[in-house]
């Protein structure tokens, strides 16, 4: 019996598993030139925030510029029926859109609460978790990173399972699919992927 240490098998292979897709940044409104379609953060300074939103064009209203902040599930249905919808009007220095920022080099997962303390100045930059990591991830937003290229605007529909073949994966639809499964009843298409590809946005 050798008593030599085993070779590591991923030795000169860094890429056996995907890199960490970008995080996502809030960057304020007034700074971004178009907004149409654009997913939006509101709120106020030391009070709280509010995502799950999109954006329409701006409004001037006066000397008051507003941002129409409609919710995800009726932009969607708008944008896929071709109806109007209701769009409450936010003052735009209320407002963030969600930017990607720069990847992130360093691990992520299982940082102790002293690290993940935040400004309430505005709203919190957003580093995606492994999705292996969740815990309950039916309905959250996923991001899909295959050969480097994220792929965004997914939905998990199930949790963490092992298929017929014996992988675990994780269901997703589109959020197209997503929020019309909502408003019309209609189950989505989905799609099995594997775990290890997958992060929580």
């Amino acid at each position: 019996m050798s008593r030599e240490p085993m070779p590591d098998p991923f030795a000169g292979q860094p890429d056996w598993a995907p890199r960490p897709p970008r995080p996502l940044v809030p960057v304020a409104a007034a700074s971004v030139e178009d907004l149409r379609g654009r997913r939006l953060i509101v709120g106020f300074p030391g009070a709280g925030w509010r995502g799950d939103l999109r954006a329409d064009d701006r409004i001037v209203q006066g000397s008051r510029t507003y941002v129409p902040a409609i919710p995800e599930q009726e932009w969607y249905r708008a944008e896929s029926e071709q109806i109007e919808v209701f769009a409450p009007l936010v003052p735009v220095e209320r407002v963030w859109v969600e930017t990607l920022g720069r990847a992130e080099t360093t691990a992520t997962a299982h940082r102790d609460v002293i690290s993940r303390l935040v400004s309430l100045d505005a709203p919190a930059t957003r580093v995606p978790l492994p999705a292996v990591d969740g815990d309950a991830i039916s309905g959250r937003r996923i991001i899909q990173v295959v050969d480097g290229v994220e792929r965004r605007d997914l939905r998990a529909v199930t949790e963490v399972h092992t298929n017929a073949d014996g992988d675990i994966c994780v269901r997703l639809a589109t959020e197209l699919e997503w929020y019309r499964w909502a408003w019309s009843g209609q189950a989505p298409k989905t799609l099995e992927v594997p775990v290890h590809l997958l992060w929580i946005e």
